[in-house]
């Protein structure tokens, strides 16, 4: 069952979205058939991500991005696409890299359960229930 957010939340989705990139999960996709270089990064929580991500993503949860990106990403003009649940945490947090001065980063609408929807590659760590 989705989740029902407040109007305050989505009223500062919907701010980070009108500046930040977003990509389909079928772009996502193809850059990742095509085998273009981009760092693959779960915003999620340790306890999501523990049970499944998208094949070949790295994690750096939302909580600790801000303060853990420069180790894992020191280059801010490499391209990211972050990615979450369903795409709103990935905007916030693509919005949030953006004003640490990366460049070429992107929100993957839709987010995980677009990828699984789509059938596409899962690195599965856990049964789900």
């Amino acid at each position: 069952m989705a989740k029902k957010h407040s109007p305050a939340f989505l009223a500062i989705v919907d701010a980070s979205r009108a500046r930040v990139e977003e990509l389909t999960v079928a772009q996502v996709a193809e850059m990742v058939r095509r085998g273009e270089e981009f760092q693959f990064v779960d915003v999620r929580e340790d306890r999501e991500f523990s049970v499944d991500s998208c094949r070949g993503a790295m994690h750096i949860g939302k909580g600790v991005l801000e303060r853990d990106v420069e180790k894992a990403i020191p280059d801010k003009k490499s391209r990211i696409v972050l990615y979450c649940g369903g795409g709103y945490r990935s905007a916030l947090a693509a919005d949030s890299l953006g004003q640490m001065g990366y460049t070429n980063v992107a929100s993957m609408d839709g987010g995980i359960r677009g990828w699984r929807e789509a059938g596409l590659p899962l690195d599965c760590r856990t049964e789900q229930d």
